[in-house]
C-alpha cells in the first residue's frame, strides 16, 4: 500500500467488563468497572461492553451511573425468548433500559443449540433474531448480533448459520459477529470460514470476530479473521474470559498498530501516544484483580524485552533490532538485561548503564562483580529475577552504595490466642535501626485496616518502613505487591529463596531477593534491599 491509499478502518470492541468478568475468581465492583471503562476510553477503543443490565446488581448499577466516554458504550443481552414478542420481553427490556447507544444481543447460530438448548424450531430462532434486532433498531439504537457457536454451527449446517446472520442484517444490525464460543476452532479454519461467509454475501465491513483461547490460538484466529475480511475485533484486556480466556487485546492492539501488513493497511481509534500506555493499563487491571502480572505476556510483560544470554546482550548494545521485534518504549515497556550465572561483561555493562552507572570496558571491577554474582547464585540467589538486588550488589562492589541506615537488630513473634469469638494468630515485629547516630525502635503488628492477620513478613515490612527518620517521606509510597518463596536445596543444606516485588506511586516495580535457611531472615534481606533500592533512586536532594 502506498502513502496515497486510504487505510481501512478496523473497529475494536472490548468486552473485559462483561466476558472478562466471567473469568473464574473475577468479580468487578461498580467503581472498578468505571475505572476500567475510563482507561479503555483513554486508550481509544471503539466499543466498551459494560455488562448485562438486569443480570446482576453490579452491572445494573454500572449502567445507571455510566461514565461519559468517547467510545460507544454497549449493553449486552439475548434475543427475545420463545412465546414472547420483542416488545413484551422483560429481559430484552432491561437491556434497552440501560440507555446505551449500542446493544449487543447473543443469538444461537448452531442448529444443535437451537433445538436442544433453546428447545425451539429453527424458524422460531430466526424469528427471534429478526424481531429482537428490529426492536432495538426501532428504539434508535445500534444493534449487534453475537452469533453464538457460529463456527460449530457453520461446520454442521452452513446454510442455517448464514441465515442467522442474514436475519440480523435484514432487520438492521450494524454488525454480525462470528463467535467461536467454545474456543475449539483453529486459525486456518477461522480464516477459511470468514472468507466463505463474505463470499456468500455478508459484507466484511459489517462482520466481527470473537474468539476464545481454549487451544491457545485466540489471537492467531482473530488475525486470520481480519486477514480474511472481518473488520470488527472483540477481545479483553490481558485475555480475561471464561475458561482459558478471550482474544487478548494487549497483544492484538500493538500488532495492529506496529506489525505489517496491519500497520500499513488499517487504522484504529488508537494513537501512537495512547499505545505507550499499554503496559500501564495491563498492570492496572492486574492490580484491580490483585494478580501478579504475567511476566511472559507479549508486548506488556516484564520479560517481554529481557535479554539474559551474554551473546544477545552484546548484540542488543550494537543494535536493539537484533533481538527485539519492536522498540519496547512504543508500548510503554522497557528493555531488561538480567544478571545471572550465564551473564558476561556485555550484560553487566548494559545493566549498569541502565541504572545510570558507567564503567569502562576492561575495568577489573567488572570481573569481581561477575564473580560475586555467580558465587551468590551458587548459594541460591537469583538475580535474573531480582534486578534491584543485583544493582545493590554492583553498587557496593563499586563503592557507590550510600549508607542510609543500619539495622541493629530485629525480632518477630507469632502468637496464637484463644478468644471468645474464636482463635486468632497475631504477628508482631520489632526493628531497631540506627539513623544519623540515633537509635529508632519500630514496632508493628501484621493487621490490616480491617483487623485481618497478614503474617510475620507483613509485620516486618510495616516495622521497617514505620520510621526511617529523614528518609521516611521517600518510602511512604512503597508497597509490597508479591512474595514468592522457594526451597533451593534439599536435606540438611536446605536454603530458602524469597523474592519480593515492590511498587511505588510512580508506577515503578522492582524485585529483590534474600536467601537464608530461615524464611523470615531471607524475607527481611529482600525487604531491606527493596527499601535501599528505593532510597538510591529517590533520596537524592530529599535528605
Amino acid at each position: 500500500m502506498n502513502s496515497s491509499e486510504v487505510k481501512e478502518r478496523l473497529y475494536l470492541y472490548d468486552t473485559t467488563l462483561r466476558d472478562g468478568q466471567q473469568t473464574q475468581g473475577v468479580q468487578f465492583s461498580t467503581q472498578e468497572k468505571r475505572q476500567i471503562a475510563r482507561a479503555l476510553d483513554d486508550l481509544g477503543v471503539d466499543y466498551i461492553e459494560g455488562g448485562w443490565p438486569g443480570a446482576n446488581p453490579t452491572d445494573s448499577d454500572f449502567f445507571a451511573n455510566a461514565p461519559e466516554t468517547r467510545a460507544r458504550l454497549a449493553a449486552f443481552g439475548m434475543t427475545k425468548r420463545a412465546g414472547r414478542s420483542a416488545e413484551n420481553d422483560d429481559v430484552l427490556a432491561a437491556v434497552l433500559d440501560a440507555g446505551t447507544g449500542t446493544v449487543c444481543l447473543v443469538g444461537k447460530a448452531h442448529e444443535f443449540h437451537v433445538t436442544t438448548a433453546l428447545g425451539v424450531t429453527l424458524d422460531e430462532n430466526l424469528d427471534a433474531i429478526r424481531a429482537s434486532v428490529a426492536h432495538v433498531v426501532a428504539k434508535g439504537r445500534e444493534a449487534i448480533l453475537d452469533a453464538e457457536h457460529f463456527f460449530d454451527g457453520y461446520r454442521a449446517n452452513p446454510g442455517y448459520a448464514l441465515d442467522c446472520l442474514r436475519a440480523a442484517l435484514q432487520a438492521g444490525a450494524r454488525w454480525v459477529v462470528l463467535c467461536d464460543t467454545n474456543g475449539g476452532t483453529l486459525p486456518a479454519e477461522v480464516g477459511q470460514t470468514v472468507a466463505q461467509v463474505i463470499a456468500a454475501g455478508i459484507p466484511g465491513d459489517r462482520l466481527g470476530i470473537h474468539t476464545h483461547d481454549d487451544t491457545g490460538t485466540a489471537v492467531a484466529a482473530t488475525l486470520a479473521a481480519v486477514d480474511a475480511g472481518a473488520r470488527q475485533v472483540q477481545g479483553t484486556l490481558n485475555g480475561l474470559g471464561e475458561r482459558c480466556g478471550n482474544a487478548n487485546l494487549t497483544a492484538l492492539i500493538p500488532t495492529f498498530l506496529l506489525k505489517e501488513p496491519y500497520a500499513s493497511r488499517f487504522e484504529t481509534g488508537i494513537t501512537a501516544q495512547a499505545l505507550t500506555g499499554m503496559v500501564r493499563i495491563s498492570r492496572m487491571l492486574d492490580d484491580i484483580l490483585n494478580r501478579v502480572p504475567r511476566r511472559a505476556s507479549a508486548y506488556v510483560g516484564a520479560s517481554a524485552f529481557a535479554h539474559k544470554a551474554g551473546l544477545h546482550a552484546s548484540a542488543i548494545l550494537k543494535d536493539p533490532s537484533t533481538y527485539e521485534h519492536i522498540d519496547p518504549g512504543l508500548v510503554g515497556n522497557v528493555r531488561v538485561i538480567p544478571m545471572s550465572n550465564q551473564a558476561g561483561q556485555s550484560n553487566l555493562r548494559a545493566r549498569l548503564a541502565a541504572a545510570g552507572i558507567e564503567v569502562p570496558a576492561g575495568d577489573p571491577r567488572l570481573s569481581r562483580i561477575l564473580d560475586e554474582v555467580k558465587a551468590r547464585e551458587d548459594q541460591g540467589y537469583a538475580y535474573d529475577s531480582a534486578q534491584a538486588s543485583f544493582e545493590l550488589v554492583a553498587r557496593r562492589a563499586l563503592g557507590l552504595m550510600p549508607s542510609f541506615f543500619e539495622v541493629k537488630r530485629y525480632r518477630v513473634t507469632v502468637e496464637r490466642r484463644r478468644l471468645a469469638e474464636g482463635t486468632m494468630t497475631l504477628s508482631e515485629a520489632v526493628v531497631v535501626v540506627l539513623i544519623d547516630g540515633q537509635r529508632v525502635l519500630n514496632v508493628s503488628e501484621s493487621l490490616d485496616e480491617a483487623g485481618t492477620e497478614r503474617g510475620p513478613v507483613n509485620a516486618l515490612a510495616k516495622a521497617l518502613a514505620k520510621d526511617l527518620g529523614r528518609w521516611q517521606s521517600v518510602i511512604d509510597d512503597m508497597r509490597l505487591v508479591d512474595f514468592k518463596v522457594r526451597v533451593t536445596q534439599g536435606g540438611t543444606d536446605a536454603a530458602t529463596r524469597v523474592i519480593i516485588d515492590s511498587e511505588d506511586g510512580q508506577g515503578r516495580r522492582w524485585s529483590t531477593v534474600g536467601v537464608s535457611p530461615n524464611i523470615v531472615d531471607a524475607s527481611f534481606e529482600a525487604l531491606l534491599d527493596a527499601v535501599n533500592w528505593k532510597l538510591v533512586r529517590d533520596a537524592k536532594g530529599k535528605a
